[in-house]
């Protein structure tokens, strides 16, 4: 078969959930003995190149376009141009002209959740490119059951359409020396700072942790600033003045990934209590640095964190606090979490992300 793929979010730095997906997906179907029946062909809107070898069957099409709308324009152009067998959109939009054979992935539908995060034009184009793929695309792709429940809930999407194919992890990663000198012991969130992924709710659980139990961990928030930093940034100033407490808050924004990974092996726990996630990556990452994790009991993250996390409510902040307290506090429970964590990552793999996108595309 002679399959497109339109691989342009692999290339977007810094590379968080969606583009790190991308990036791993085609890395690992270049890989698979089973893609070498195919042909590849990787569209892509600039001169970037991947960082790994590609095999014979795979080609990088480079569609240049000096306007807006690459996707509908330049992208459907080209499906006029060179027609395929079979079409794939990892990131949610489907181009107006494509293949009958079209699959698209969605990862999940936040907005919906948190309509007032988005502004309105992004928003109303997220929603009709969703209504667009399920309507359009032969298959959906989606991350995990909750996103595929939420389509059906939420849009009334055939559930016949949909496969669920789970992202992956590396289970071995290498740690390299530190640019950071942050002493022990610390409290760990890695992921976009704004607003939805509640890191509000984390500030106030530690600001809370640190008056009732006198710990003396620091905070680490790494990640690009996102909707609400703003806001998030006046509270961080204003916890750092309070007297007494000895908050110790520190931002390293975008970290890369050994930088990641080297954070995740030294920091005490891992805080993740986001109000929604299609899928949720950076709990299979803390699980696979053998780091405790706490999550929310929402969305997709109690089915890809497993028995592997102390789940709590992200609204309840006397909840997120002690489960800081009982990571800190109970050294056993802490290393029956991390065992937990290191069966639940069995579960997933880039390897397994690839073979099940690839049967999606070609059966």
């Amino acid at each position: 078969m002679l399959i497109g793929i339109n691989a342009v979010a692999a290339f977007r730095h810094p590379r968080t959930g969606v583009e790190e997906y991308v990036y791993q997906l085609i890395k690992h179907l270049a890989l698979l003995k089973e893609s070498k029946k195919h042909n590849f062909v990787l569209y892509v809107s600039d001169n970037s190149n991947f960082d790994f070898p590609l095999p014979d069957n795979f080609k990088i099409k480079r569609l240049k376009w000096p306007f807006a709308m690459w996707t509908q324009l330049r992208l459907s152009a080209e499906m006029i141009k060179n027609k395929l067998e079979v079409f794939f959109v990892p990131v949610h939009v489907l181009p107006f002209i494509h293949p009958k054979k079209s699959i698209v992935t969605i990862h999940g539908l936040e907005y919906e959740y948190y309509p007032e995060m988005y502004p309105s034009n992004h928003l109303k184009y997220l929603r009709w490119s969703t209504k667009y793929a399920l309507k359009n695309a032969q298959k959906i792709i989606v991350v995990s059951e909750n996103t595929k429940n939420d389509l059906i809930k939420l849009y009334g999407a055939n559930p016949e359409k949909i496969k669920v194919v789970y992202h992956g992890v590396e289970n071995e990663f290498s740690i390299s020396n530190s640019q950071f000198s942050i002493s022990k012991p610390f409290i760990l969130y890695i992921g976009r700072i704004e607003l939805k992924k509640n890191i509000m709710g984390i500030l106030e659980a530690y600001k809370i942790l640190k008056k009732k139990y006198q710990v003396p961990h620091k905070l680490i928030l790494a990640g690009s600033p996102g909707f609400g930093y703003d806001i998030l940034k006046l509270k961080i100033k204003n916890l750092l003045k309070i007297k007494n407490l000895k908050l110790e808050i520190i931002e390293t924004g975008y970290v890369p990934e050994k930088e990641k990974m080297l954070l995740l092996e030294k920091a005490e726990m891992f805080v993740f209590s986001s109000f929604y996630e299609g899928f949720g990556i950076p709990i299979l990452e803390a699980q696979a640095a053998c780091c405790p994790v706490i999550t929310s009991n929402i969305s997709s993250m109690p089915e890809v964190a497993g028995n592997g996390a102390i789940l709590i409510n992200p609204n309840n902040i006397e909840q997120i606090t002690e489960a800081m307290y009982k990571i800190i506090n109970d050294n056993e429970f802490k290393k029956r979490l991390v065992k937990e964590g290191q069966e639940n990552i069995k579960r997933f793999s880039w390897e397994k992300c690839a073979q099940g996108t690839l049967k999606v595309l070609t059966e």
